[in-house]
Formats: C-alpha cells, structure tokens, sequence
C-alpha cells in the first residue's frame, strides 16, 4: 500500500500549502504514457521519504482550478513545495535519481 496521496482543487491547500511537512505534487491524467512512466517512481518515493515528505497526485483532468493556479501546461509535472511555496518544478518524464536529487535538496533547504 503506498503512501500516496490523492488531491483536488478542494483539498489542495489544507493538504499542500498548509502542510508541515515539504510536499512533492504529481500532477498527471490517465491517458498520458510518459505519466505512467513516473507514477511507479513516485509511488516508491512516498513510500521511501514517509514522515518526510509528502507525495501526493492531482489528475488534471478532474481538476481545473489547482493546475491552472500553478500555470501547468504539460504533464507529467511535478512541483516541490516548503512552507507553501513552490520551490522547485520538473516537467516531463524523468529518472528517479533526478526527481530524488530534487527532493533531497528540497529536504536539505
């Protein structure tokens, strides 16, 4: 069972913005290939940064308002966040150590 957390444009600042904790959001849609290529590498940093960090997904398809808010315009993208703010955005399909490299400097700063 993965750690993974679902949001939406109505619970997206209680669980993101207002979070004590550094979040990462995936935001994506079911029918995008180079998504399902990242979701598994997402899935396993929720799982290995639990307590850390929080991983959550937001699919762009149900959700309008949040992605529009943060200007997405390609997916996958994933947006790092501390304190409520947007410390760090990755757009496109990328390999684990990358997206990881970025967490790490997220939990470092």
């Amino acid at each position: 069972m993965s750690d993974l957390l679902e949001v939406t444009d109505e619970n997206f600042d209680a669980e993101i913005v207002n979070s004590d904790v550094p979040a990462i959001v995936d935001f994506w849609a079911v029918w995008c290939g180079p998504c399902r290529m990242v979701s598994p590498i997402v899935e396993e940093l929720a799982d290995e940064y639990k307590g850390k960090i929080k991983v959550a997904q937001m699919d762009v398809d149900k959700n309008h308002a949040t992605p529009g808010k943060f200007g997405i315009r390609n997916i996958p993208t994933l947006i790092f966040f501390k304190g409520g703010e947007v410390r760090h955005t990755i757009v496109g399909a990328q390999p684990k150590n990358h997206i990881e490299e970025e967490l790490k400097k997220l939990l470092a700063d």
